[in-house]
């Protein structure tokens, strides 16, 4: 390597002074000394970097002639002529040249740390937008929640509590099923053929559950509509027909009406016969009840036992108390 004369960068834009040329739009100045002799045996050459090549040059101090635009170095003068194809081959790297950061002498590297950091910011803008809205999304959910909790504590059904008797003369209310999945039905021990087919459904999907030990066992409960012909001992022999579990329910005829309106179940005695018989007509539906004693599900007789079963096994998996 030749001695190579070193450059000090100048802000752009600032007006080339003594000791100073322009190259890329940058004033460079020369810390060299302008009387400072050039080494034996070589001549002042310029650099090129539009032409690629080596050129003599015109003045003792090149510097100082303000209209050179690349830095000068010294050569020997012999070997001028052989620097050109080395210099069209490899481009020279200029000795102890600084450039400050962010530069107009290197627009590619300033755009792309400008490119990082307008990337930067969005990301950083858009994770906190994402973050505020998630935050906002998740209250409102938990506000409709409690919303619908409240909804369902003053309007679901079987929210009015009941007084009957069950088919072992004990008393029974409300309170005595909270704490249970209950599976209800409204019918009477005189129907031909109706409610033995509902209480048999209701008693098969009661067995389908029981198989998988790890769901909750449901209750299964008769409610009479018949409270005249329906004692407790008529709904006593009659439940035996179907599940073990099975629990009949009777009372007076004002406490099994405050029973049926708890539960909107219409139900209604038609004309009796010679041997004083009659039918009644009733709601035919099995209802879901939470272990809140509140209503959640009802099936009719187009519902099959698998498809109660499915529907009850869904009900137990999202299911959560009131207020927890």
């Amino acid at each position: 390597m030749f001695p190579t004369l070193p450059l000090r960068s100048c802000w752009p834009g600032a007006q080339c002074g003594p000791q100073q040329c322009g190259l890329g739009g940058r004033c460079w100045a020369l810390w060299g000394r302008a009387h400072s002799p050039s080494p034996p045996g070589s001549a002042r050459h310029i650099l090129s970097t539009a032409s690629k090549r080596v050129q003599l040059s015109p003045h003792s101090k090149a510097w100082d002639s303000g209209g050179f635009s690349t830095p000068t170095r010294w050569f020997p003068a012999a070997a001028a002529g052989s620097l050109q194809p080395r210099w069209a081959a490899q481009p020279p790297s200029w000795n102890r040249v600084t450039r400050r950061p962010f530069s107009q002498g290197d627009p590619s590297g300033t755009a792309q740390v400008q490119l990082r950091t307008r990337l930067l910011i969005t990301c950083l803008f858009g994770g906190a937008f994402l973050g505020v809205w998630l935050y906002f999304r998740r209250e409102k959910e938990q506000q409709q929640k409690l919303q619908r909790i409240q909804e369902l504590k003053k309007l679901s059904l079987g929210q009015g509590d009941f007084q009957l008797v069950d088919h072992t003369g004990q008393p029974r209310s409300k309170a005595n099923f909270l704490g249970q999945w209950v599976l209800l039905y409204f019918g009477f021990t005189h129907c031909p053929d109706i409610c033995p087919e509902e209480l048999e459904k209701m008693s098969q999907v009661v067995r389908l559950l029981d198989q998988e030990p790890q769901l909750p066992r449901v209750q299964p409960v008769f409610i009479t509509v018949d409270p005249e012909r329906d004692d407790v001992a008529a709904v006593a022999k009659y439940v035996k027909e179907f599940h073990p579990r099975l629990l009949g329910l009777t009372g007076s005829p004002e406490n099994v009406r405050k029973a049926g309106r708890a539960y909107r179940v219409y139900y209604s005695a038609g004309p009796r016969d010679e041997d004083n018989d009659y039918i009644v007509d009733h709601t035919v539906i099995i209802y879901l009840l939470s272990p809140d004693g509140l209503f959640l599900d009802y099936y009719n007789r187009g519902k099959s036992e698998v498809q109660i079963v499915q529907s009850i096994k869904g009900h137990m998996e999202t299911y959560r108390r009131l207020g927890s």
